[in-house]
């Protein structure tokens, strides 16, 4: 039996950092949306082991896959010796901030639940998400979201689907590990509650006028690049642009889809990685 999955990435539409854990973890409180950009996944059981196969070079193929941890860990709550083979086909660029990984092992969770017929809820499928990586409760809930913790304490906001995006990945990868490792505090908060509000209002406009990412301060200066693409969206009339996650993928936000179109039509031959997606 083979069972297909589309694995669905994510932005940040606002990134705050609190402060760094004793753990080395940082509290964040984030707005996290999904959207239409996905991998897609083809799961098929085999006697024992996890077997990964992936058209992108740059994704590990051994135990720092999350599919091979969310597998792992299933097996070990299971106490199952069932093993599984995976195909990924990979759009979501690698490290680029989007949480494609965490999308792939989120994605792992809910075809094991099925192929296994353990019958867990995504309430229970996101609790052990959790211990496997911090974006992969998100991805199961999917939708728009505020973050808290770091990022597995999940309060949905109410819909902001089919909003029109421009996603832009200048090819550069950036480790969430080597970005944090930049960031230095500040005492000022982003106006993260407003946000949510306009977001609830389905206020486009107030919307783009509010996001941030305090991520930005530490990687802009190291990558040009992303600040370039970000002022190019804004002449080509995004409402707003940002770095999403801990980069190097940025977004703009479009009140009319042919802008949209007409964006990624003058940019599709510059940069390596240009979508048009739609939250979702």
């Amino acid at each position: 039996m083979k069972f297909y999955i589309e694995s669905y990435g994510k932005i940040n539409l606002a990134l705050d950092v609190l402060n760094k854990r004793p753990d080395g973890y940082h509290e964040i409180r984030s707005v996290m949306q999904q959207i239409s950009l996905s991998d897609q996944l083809i799961f098929q059981g085999q006697e024992t082991g996890a077997s990964i196969q992936c058209d992108n070079n740059s994704v590990p193929l051994n135990e720092d896959n999350l599919i091979y941890k969310a597998w792992k860990k299933l097996s070990d709550i299971t106490n199952s010796k069932a093993g599984i083979a995976v195909k990924v086909s990979k759009r979501i660029p690698v490290a680029a901030g989007l949480a494609g990984g965490s999308g792939n092992g989120a994605a792992t969770l809910l075809a094991l639940n099925e192929l296994w017929g353990l019958g867990l809820s995504i309430r229970e499928l996101m609790d052990i998400g959790r211990t496997i990586g911090a974006d992969i409760p998100f991805c199961l809930l999917g939708g728009t979201a505020l973050a808290e913790g770091i990022g597995e304490k999940l309060t949905p906001i109410k819909s902001f689907q089919d909003k029109s995006i421009l996603l832009i990945n200048p090819g550069i990868q950036i480790s969430s590990g080597f970005a944090y490792g930049l960031l230095r505090m500040k005492d000022e908060r982003l106006p993260i509650d407003s946000l949510i509000k306009h977001i609830e209002d389905d206020n486009l406009i107030k919307v783009a006028k509010n996001i941030g990412n305090v991520m930005e301060d530490a990687i802009l200066p190291l990558y040009p690049a992303i600040d370039e693409i970000k002022k190019i969206m804004i002449e080509l009339g995004a409402l707003g642009s940002l770095m999403s996650g801990s980069g190097s993928s940025v977004f703009g936000i479009y009140e009319d889809p042919e802008k949209c179109d007409f964006a990624k039509n003058k940019l599709v031959d510059r940069y390596p990685y240009v979508f048009n997606v739609l939250t979702i």
